[in-house]
C-alpha cells in the first residue's frame, strides 16, 4: 500500500495530461510537415504511412510520454530533496541523451522481434547514425518538456503559497476577532472597568496604568501585528499588557512567572500565540479547590527548536488534547495556524503534568531569527 501511496504522491495526473498533450501537438505538426513534403516536395521517396504512423508516431509517442512521466517523478523528488542546480542540470543533460538512445533501442528491438530486420542484416552503424541524426531534436524536445514540468510545479507552488498565505491571514483575523470578542465581553469589561473605578479612589496612578494597558492591548489586537510571525520580544510585550490587567482583577490570587532565554527574544513566533494559551490556562485552572493559581511560562531552545511551555498548578484535565481542540475555537485556531505556518514540523499539546500537579501546554516550533530590522538597515 505504501508503494502506491508514494506513486500518487509524485505522479500528478494533470501534469501527465499536459505532457501528453504537448507531445501530441508536436506529432500533429510532424504529420502536417510530412504531408506537405510528400505532396509538394521536390524529392519524392518511397513512403509508408503505416510504418510512419506506427513506428515514428505511436511507439515513439508511448515511449516519450512514459519516459517524461518518469522524469516528472524525478523532478518532484529533486525539488523535495532540494538538490543543487548543478546536479539537476547535469542529470537532465544525461537524460536528454538517454531518451533518444532508449527510443532507438526499443525500435530496433521491436524490428528484430517482428522479423522486419534479421540479426544478419542488422547494422549497428546505421542505428547509431539514426540516433545521431535526431539527437539535437530529441535534446530540444526533452528540455521543452522539462521546462513545462518545472513551470507547472513552480506555478503550482506559487498558487499553494498564495492559498496558504490567505488562510494564514484569515486565521490571524479570526484569532484577533476571537480575542477581541473575549476581551470585549461584558463580563471582562465590567470587571476591568470596575477594578479601574475602585483604583481611582485608592491608587490613581495604578488606575491610569491599567487604562493604558487596556488601551495598548486592544490596539495590538485591532491594528498591529499585521504579520503572521513577530519577534518573541514583541509577543511578550503584548502579553504583558494582558497580564497587567489580570493582576488588577485577580489581585493576589494569580501569580505569573516567566523564565525566558534572552537570546531568543529576536526569534520569530506566531503573532498572538501566548495570550490565548495563557487565557486558556487561567480559565480552566481555577476551580473550587484551586483558588490561588500559579502560572509558569518557560521559553527555551532545544536543539534547533524553540520550546514554549505554559504550566499551572490548577485543576487537572478530564479530557484528551484532541477533545479540547474540538470543544473550542481558541485551541483549534492555534493548531490550524501552526499547521499552516510549519506544516508537520511543529508540536502542540495540552496535557496534565507528569507529577499530577496541574496542566501544561507545550508548543515546539522551528527556531527562526527575526532578521527584519537587519534587512531594513541594509536597504537604507
Amino acid at each position: 500500500m505504501s508503494f502506491f501511496k508514494n506513486k500518487r504522491k509524485y505522479i500528478d495526473l494533470k501534469l501527465v495530461l499536459v505532457l501528453a498533450g504537448f507531445y501530441a501537438l508536436f506529432d500533429v505538426v510532424l504529420i502536417a510537415k510530412v504531408l506537405y513534403m510528400q505532396y509538394f516536395g521536390t524529392e519524392k521517396t518511397l513512403f509508408s504511412w503505416r510504418e510512419f504512423l506506427i513506428y515514428n508516431l505511436l511507439i515513439d509517442y508511448i515511449i516519450v510520454v512514459s519516459f517524461m512521466i518518469l522524469i516528472a517523478i524525478s523532478t518532484k523528488r529533486f525539488l523535495n530533496k532540494k538538490y543543487s542546480w548543478t546536479r539537476i542540470i547535469s542529470t537532465h543533460i544525461v537524460y536528454s541523451l538517454l531518451i533518444g538512445l532508449v527510443i532507438r533501442m526499443i525500435i530496433d528491438f521491436h524490428a528484430l522481434l517482428t522479423g522486419l530486420v534479421t540479426f544478419e542484416k542488422y547494422d549497428i552503424q546505421k542505428s547509431i547514425y539514426r540516433f545521431m541524426y535526431v539527437i539535437d531534436l530529441n535534446f530540444l524536445i526533452y528540455f521543452a518538456m522539462v521546462s513545462i514540468i518545472y513551470t507547472y510545479y513552480y506555478l503550482k507552488q506559487v498558487k499553494e503559497a498564495e492559498n496558504k498565505h490567505r488562510e494564514l491571514e484569515l486565521q490571524l483575523v479570526n484569532t484577533r476577532l476571537k480575542m477581541l470578542s473575549s476581551q470585549l465581553h461584558p463580563h471582562f469589561l465590567f470587571n476591568t472597568l470596575n477594578s479601574i473605578a475602585v483604583l481611582t479612589d485608592i491608587d490613581a496612578e495604578k488606575a491610569k496604568d491599567t487604562i493604558a494597558d487596556l488601551s495598548s492591548f486592544l490596539r495590538e489586537i485591532l491594528y498591529d501585528n499585521d504579520r503572521n510571525t513577530i519577534s518573541l520580544e514583541k509577543e511578550l510585550r503584548v502579553l504583558e499588557y494582558y497580564l497587567n490587567i489580570l493582576y488588577v482583577r485577580f489581585s493576589d490570587h494569580l501569580r505569573v512567572t516567566k523564565e525566558v532565554d534572552d537570546g531568543l527574544l529576536s526569534s520569530k513566533v506566531p503573532a498572538l500565540l501566548l495570550q490565548p494559551i495563557i487565557e486558556n490556562s487561567i480559565k480552566h485552572g481555577y476551580s473550587y479547590d484551586h483558588t490561588n493559581l500559579e502560572v509558569l511560562i518557560r521559553i527555551y531552545q532545544k536543539d534547533n527548536r524553540l520550546v514554549i511551555v505554559v504550566e499551572n498548578n490548577g485543576a487537572l484535565l478530564q479530557v484528551s488534547h484532541q477533545s479540547l481542540l474540538k470543544q473550542g475555537m481558541g485551541l483549534s485556531n492555534i493548531n490550524d495556524r501552526l499547521n499552516n505556518l510549519y506544516g508537520e514540523d511543529y508540536f502542540f499539546e495540552v496535557r496534565n503534568k507528569q507529577d499530577g500537579n496541574g496542566v501544561e501546554t507545550v508548543v515546539e516550533i522551528p527556531l527562526t531569527l527575526n532578521l527584519h530590522k537587519e534587512v531594513v538597515v541594509q536597504l537604507k
